[in-house]
Order: structure tokens, then C-alpha cells, then sequence
């Protein structure tokens, strides 16, 4: 039986919020793979902000996605043939497959995972790009101390709620900010942070200084606009911030708009500085070892928002700039 796959292609280049007019929805048979290569089944999609970012014909640390190409995205799934001896049929895998059914691979960044450990969404979420995000971004970029003060946007994001959890495993004090009343109840009830702050409802600058009187040591964005701005209005001497993304920023149609209170790095002597997950991967088996020995002991906790349906993903992608979701947010395939 020939199998059909069905894909995602980029169609144009959005302006503002992405529509499903952007993409192409399309199918085509399913091929068999070549010397070096297999095919891959994918069961899990990770849907993550940087795809807005894909999007865009900008220079950037990948390429953008070619116009008729298939759009990009971090998967999981199982091989189900294979004609290279780095993977049998019924291996289960991750990597870079795409918004599709089926993928072919050389083998190029596709990497086994064992089901028996974790749930196959964990390895998008705690154990994938999200986790080693959270886990090299705050401990090598952000370099917390116990005791310090540690402020975390977007706190209930699939990085952020591992930056913040990570941060009280290290004996720092959290503050968690996330829009609306159950999200920050999650963060402080169910994940330990120390206190949120809900940016729906409240004035931003003026809970800090409430939560943070000594000042922020650490501020873990993925925001930036005004959120970025109120941080870097209470930081202390020495403050690092880290800067994972700017969700804010990604759907606009004008230029992204920059912090205006950046001289509060000069007057504190404090650091800005970019994280990208990419420049870790020879020690992600070092961290995933770590996170699962801090998961075991109950410090550790993951939720996965999973729809299902590939058909979906265009309004479910939507869902990472609405502020729908909570968690890690991936697609069900099938």
C-alpha cells in the first residue's frame, strides 16, 4: 500500500500574525529512502515561537524557510524503514522533520530517544529544545547564586516554567510573570515559584519594585517591549539578563521596537546577553541527565499542551502569540 503524506509549505512570507493562507496544505506519496537514509513517521509536532521568526526573509543563526518549502519544525516520531546503520526500523527518534506526516532524513541531527525513560512529548518539552533552553540559558548565561533574585517572563511558557523551577532548585527567590489568574496560580502553586505578577491586571514596574526591593540579579526574557523595559527599570548592581526571545515583538509589521531604559545597564554595570540552545549541543546528554535526576526527585515538572490534528496547525500555532496555551505546545499528528 503506498502511503500519502501530508505537509505544510510555505506559501508567503506573513505580514503581522500568520494565516493559514501563508501555507500550502498538501499531500504527495510517500517515497522510499535512498543509500543513507530513512523515513520517519512523526507523532509529535513542537510548535515554538521561533517559527514566526523562520518565517522572515532576515538574516538570522538558520536560514529562513523557502518559499514552496516545507515548513520547519522540531518533531518526534519512529523509523519506520531505514537504509542507514545508525537507526532500525521501529526506532524512536527527534529531530528537525517538519510540519508533516512523513519525513525523509540523511540521518543529519536526528537523534534516537528511548520511549521506556519518558513519554515521547517530553522529549519537545523538559527533555528537548525547551528544557536544554531553560537549562543552559539560565545556568551558564544568567549564572545565578543562591539567594538572588530571579525574574522570569512569560513564566508559564513551556522555557520559562523550567527557567524558574531550575532557578528555585538553585535556592534562588522566583517571580514569575504571566498573563491572567491561572497561569499564575500554576507558577506558584504548582510549580514553586515565590510570587507572580499578572501583567493583565497589574502594573508591571510597579509589582516589581512590590516583589523585588533589593533590585533583579537575574532576568530571563522571552518578551522584551515593555516587559523588558519595567525589568531593566529595577535591576541591581551587577544584574545579568538573559535574552531568550521577544514574543512580543515577532507579529509586528514595523520594526521591532528596542528597550528605551537600556542605560540602566550602564548605571548597574549589568550584562545583556542572547542565548541560543544550538551552541550546547555537545552537552545536552549532561543536562537531560541532570533534569531527569531532578524530575525523579519531584523539583522538576513539565505540562504539554497537545492538540491534535496536523490539519490544525495553523490557528493552533496562533495559540504561542494569543497567550492561549500553557506549557509546551505541540501538534498530535494524526
Amino acid at each position: 500500500m503506498v502511503l500519502t503524506n501530508h505537509k505544510f509549505l510555505l506559501a508567503l512570507r506573513p505580514v503581522g500574525m500568520p494565516k493559514r493562507s501563508d501555507w500550502t496544505y498538501a499531500e504527495e506519496p510517500v517515497g522510499e529512502p535512498k543509500e543513507g537514509e530513512l523515513l520517519v513517521q512523526v507523532l509529535y509536532i513542537s510548535l515554538d515561537p521561533a517559527m514566526r521568526m523562520w518565517m522572515n526573509d532576515v538574516r538570522s543563526y538558520v536560514p529562513p524557510v523557502g518559499i514552496g518549502e516545507v515548513m520547519r519544525a522540531l518533531g518526534v516520531g519512529i523509523v519506520r524503514a531505514s537504509r542507514n546503520p545508525r537507526f532500525a526500523v521501529s526506532d524512536h527518534v527527534s529531530g528537525s522533520f517538519g510540519v508533516q506526516e512523513y519525513a525523509l532524513t540523511d540521518g543529519q541531527g536526528v537523534t534516537k530517544i528511548d520511549a521506556r525513560i519518558a513519554p515521547l512529548p517530553k522529549y519537545l518539552s523538559v527533555f528537548g529544545m525547551p528544557g536544554m533552553t531553560a537549562y543552559f540559558g539560565l545556568l551558564d548565561t544568567g549564572q545565578p547564586k543562591p539567594g538572588e533574585m530571579v525574574v522570569v517572563s512569560a513564566a508559564a511558557g513551556a522555557v520559562r516554567a523550567v527557567v524558574g523551577q531550575i532557578a528555585r532548585i538553585k535556592n534562588c527567590h522566583v517571580v514569575g510573570i504571566a498573563g491572567g489568574a491561572e497561569k499564575c496560580r500554576y507558577i506558584v502553586q504548582e510549580l514553586g515559584f515565590d510570587a507572580a505578577i499578572d501583567y493583565k491586571s497589574e502594573d508591571v514596574r510597579q509589582s516589581l519594585r512590590k516583589h523585588c526591593p533589593e533590585g533583579i540579579d537575574v532576568y530571563f526574557d522571552n518578551v522584551g517591549g515593555a516587559i523588558l523595559d519595567a525589568a531593566l527599570a529595577q535591576l541591581r548592581l551587577g544584574a545579568r539578563i538573559v535574552i531568550c526571545g521577544a514574543i512580543s515583538q515577532y507579529n509586528n509589521s514595523g520594526p521591532i521596537a528596542g528597550p528605551s531604559n537600556y542605560l540602566s545597564l550602564l548605571t548597574n554595570r549589568a550584562t545583556m546577553k542572547g542565548t541560543l540552545v544550538l551552541d550546547y549541543v555537545g552537552r545536552y546528554a549532561q543536562a537531560g541527565a541532570e533534569m531527569a535526576t531532578w524530575m525523579a526527585a519531584g523539583k522538576l515538572k513539565s505540562r504539554e499542551d497537545i492538540v491534535e490534528g496536523l490539519e490544525t496547525f495553523p490557528e493552533t500555532l496562533l495559540k504561542l502569540f494569543n497567550g492561549e496555551n500553557s506549557g509546551k505546545l505541540m501538534l498530535k499528528v494524526g
